[in-house]
């Protein structure tokens, strides 16, 4: 009896075991798996002495063949009837800068947004930015088949939009700048390539809100307000580097006399003709003939007094010197 229980339970096992085994020869390739196999159709001559690495698509995300929505090398060159039959011709769309057959940025964008208009970063805002009219296409920065992404690397994505803003790649090497050398901060840090609701391709809606994310401090809001600073940074600033610091477009007191067209040593200056002769200078009221030189003529800077410039909480901080 024990014999049989023993003989029973191993002929259940032998049956087990087959049914597993025949149901997974039956089982259906992934979708990773069968863009797998339509792979072999090309890589079959783009093999690895292919003089551009191809098979590196393997190690990015494009080529996880356990994801179902990996794809294949059709689904972004096209089926490619002609080329497959006489190699010579092209593929239906080319990506390779270098290659004579280029598609044009149209065509290649719409193989990219085919999957990625509405992945997990919408790029909704894509159509009508600066780099779509432009005609940059998304191979222009991204490359695919390379397992490291330049774009990605703080460190080496400036160089990728250097090679078309040539005027930003000569400012961050000025004594005053972001620390984008250092790879600290990177372009995409305030700009979104891929198109946005503000001006310049900026992350947010305005200068000031795209500044406000790293430098809160300034942010305010302040019982006094300095209407430049609170109507766009770029009135003082210059973003991409300066010459002086801290990234100013020009030295105090020439840049607040761009707006501030008096100063505190002459008569012009609003409320200095005063009785009795005297004006309102930077050491206060005084006879005109014994009145301190202007503030330009001494060099002394204007935020040396008023040095709560971007705003003032302070009751008597009307002219933010407090």
């Amino acid at each position: 009896m024990k014999h049989l229980k023993q003989l029973l339970a191993l002929c259940v096992s032998i049956f087990c075991l087959g049914m597993t085994t025949s149901s997974v020869a039956a089982d259906p390739p992934s979708a990773g798996n069968r863009a797998l196999e339509r792979d072999k159709i090309c890589t079959v001559c783009h093999d690895e002495s292919w003089p551009k690495p191809i098979l590196a698509i393997y190690q990015t995300r494009h080529g996880v063949t356990a994801d179902p929505r990996t794809p294949g090398c059709q689904s972004c060159h096209g089926a490619s009837d002609a080329h497959l039959k006489t190699p010579a011709n092209a593929p239906d769309v080319v990506f390779g800068a270098k290659s004579k057959h280029l598609s044009s940025p149209d065509e290649r964008n719409t193989a990219c947004l085919s999957c990625h208009e509405s992945s997990v970063l919408p790029r909704t805002n894509w159509a009508g930015s600066q780099h779509q009219t432009r005609g940059v296409a998304c191979s222009d920065c991204h490359d695919i088949h390379a397992p490291t992404q330049r774009v990605f690397n703080k460190l080496t994505q400036p160089e990728v939009c250097f090679a078309c803003h040539k005027t930003q790649r000569a400012q961050i090497h000025r004594i005053s700048t972001h620390p984008i050398l250092a790879g600290k901060v990177t372009c995409s840090d305030c700009h979104n390539p891929h198109g946005s609701t503000g001006p310049t391709l900026l992350v947010k809606n305005s200068v000031n809100e795209t500044c406000y994310t790293c430098h809160a401090e300034k942010r305010g809001p302040f019982l006094w307000e300095h209407a430049p600073a609170v109507d766009d940074c770029t009135n003082c600033h210059t973003p991409h580097g300066s010459n002086i610091g801290p990234l100013l477009k020009t030295r105090p007191p020439m840049l607040c006399q761009n707006c501030h067209s008096g100063d505190h040593g002459k008569t012009l200056y609003s409320g200095a003709n005063l009785p009795n002769g005297n004006v309102t200078t930077v050491n206060g009221l005084l006879p005109q003939a014994s009145r301190s030189p202007p503030a330009q003529e001494n060099s002394r800077g204007c935020v040396v007094c008023h040095s709560q410039i971007h705003g003032s909480n302070h009751p008597a901080g009307a002219k933010f010197q407090r």
